[in-house]
């Protein structure tokens, strides 16, 4: 029985692995891509600028459903050998010739799906497909930031090689998330792609180039830290989960957030010079047209508000970066339409209740409740009898001890 426990007790501290720069961090990239956008897009984009925030996790939640979308995010390039950027080759036919499709697949191939969600999006332009450009600009986004985090390129994407679990979620969630006022987000404005390839594996390999850094500061800081102020534990749901405390991770900052700074500043100017790229190959279709209605004076005056807090670095500062507000969930369509086909009652109609039949294995009424048995007749029979009974108080529970187990956890 101990060795049962101790086993779950390990597989419990597990830490959760998210991949990507985490929803905040994919967030705040989004937003300022748009800024870094020219002026024939910007308006458009700004528009959409919502949904596409709310869309930029897209793609990390299908991972978990998709099979080939999980490779999409990282491209663990240590496992190509000691010179992996001269060994592999960087046009997707050539990888393919030199390492078979499982091979890459199960390695990464991040570089490619990015260009392979340009191509999407370049004939969404040409379709003139307002909702397609919106989805595909949110994953290109998606994956083009995915490229700025060094732990996405390599096998030990989550120190589990090195006795350093959970330092992804670190780097890329909780240090942004702290310390984000501190962050210059003025990036450079988008520019055209000619060789897209080219600028997308230049970015793998500097994050590439900032592993030891990343690795070797957490083992620097680690030194003055206890494992009891080093990790808090959370229990939810019946499981127990291991993070980096606040501390260590301000104390870690001290040392890595300038890179982490960096790479959060460079990613939004490649996912716009994408979006760019992709929209002049299409023949720069008039995106303007495509809103309806015409942007606002309002419209206009607030993106002009926030272009300039962008290039003073002050969105934080006016509260204007999304990232930090509480997004409205989307509302969920109603799958049965029942307020909507259901027909109107008369006006002199008088609401009967109807207490379905009860299932087996169902929880008890409340006590005192009244409950209505109902007896269908043939059309031609007189109306309906109730049968009204009041049901047995149910005996009272015992006190809690405190171990009950959590709603929603399964047991």
């Amino acid at each position: 029985m101990r060795k049962l426990l101790l086993t779950l007790f390990v597989v419990l501290l597990c830490p959760v692995w998210s991949p990507g720069w985490g929803v905040f961090g994919h967030r705040t990239i989004t937003q300022i891509s748009v800024y870094a956008l020219p002026s024939g897009m910007r308006g458009f984009y700004y528009r959409k600028m919502p949904q596409l925030i709310r869309l930029s996790t897209a793609a990390d939640e299908r991972s978990s459903q998709d099979p080939m979308e999980a490779s999409k995010h990282f491209i663990y390039m240590d496992h190509y050998g000691d010179d992996p950027f001269g060994l592999m080759p960087k046009a997707w036919d050539k990888a393919l010739a030199k390492y078979t499709a499982d091979t890459l697949r199960k390695y990464g191939t991040l570089p490619w799906a990015i260009l392979e969600t340009k191509t999407k999006l370049t004939e969404a332009f040409r379709q003139r497909d307002t909702a397609a450009i919106v989805a595909l600009s949110a994953d290109l986004g998606h994956y083009v930031a995915d490229a700025y985090v060094p732990l996405n390129t390599t096998i030990n994407y989550n120190g589990q090689k090195s006795k350093q679990e959970g330092i992804k979620a670190l780097w890329e969630g909780k240090l942004p998330e702290r310390h984000i006022a501190k962050y210059k987000l003025d990036s450079e404005s988008a520019h055209y792609s000619k060789d897209p390839l080219k600028e997308v594996w230049q970015a793998v390999q500097e994050s590439y180039g900032f592993l030891g850094d990343t690795f070797d500061k957490e083992e620097e800081i680690t030194r003055k830290y206890t494992p009891e102020t080093k990790y808090v534990f959370s229990h939810k749901y019946g499981k127990t989960r291991r993070s980096y405390s606040d501390a260590f991770a301000d104390s870690y900052h001290e040392k890595v957030g300038g890179q982490v700074a960096y790479r959060l500043k460079q990613a939004p100017t490649l996912v716009a010079s994408m979006w760019f790229s992709a929209w002049k190959d299409a023949g720069s279709p008039d995106l303007d047209a495509l809103m309806k209605p015409a942007a606002s004076k309002e419209e206009k005056k607030k993106l002009d508000d926030e272009m300039k807090s962008w290039k003073d670095n002050s969105l934080v500062d006016g509260q204007q970066l999304l990232s930090l507000q509480k997004f409205k969930e989307a509302e969920r369509p109603d799958m049965i339409n029942a307020a909507k086909d259901m027909q109107a009652l008369p006006p002199d109609a008088e609401a009967t209740p109807v207490v379905a039949a009860p299932v087996p294995g169902a929880p008890a009424l409340p006590a005192g409740t009244t409950k209505v048995k109902v007896k269908s007749k043939p059309a031609a029979a007189p109306a309906q009898k109730e049968k009204a009974k009041t049901q047995a108080k149910p005996k009272k529970k015992p006190a809690s001890d405190g171990w009950d187990t959590p709603a929603g956890s399964g047991w």
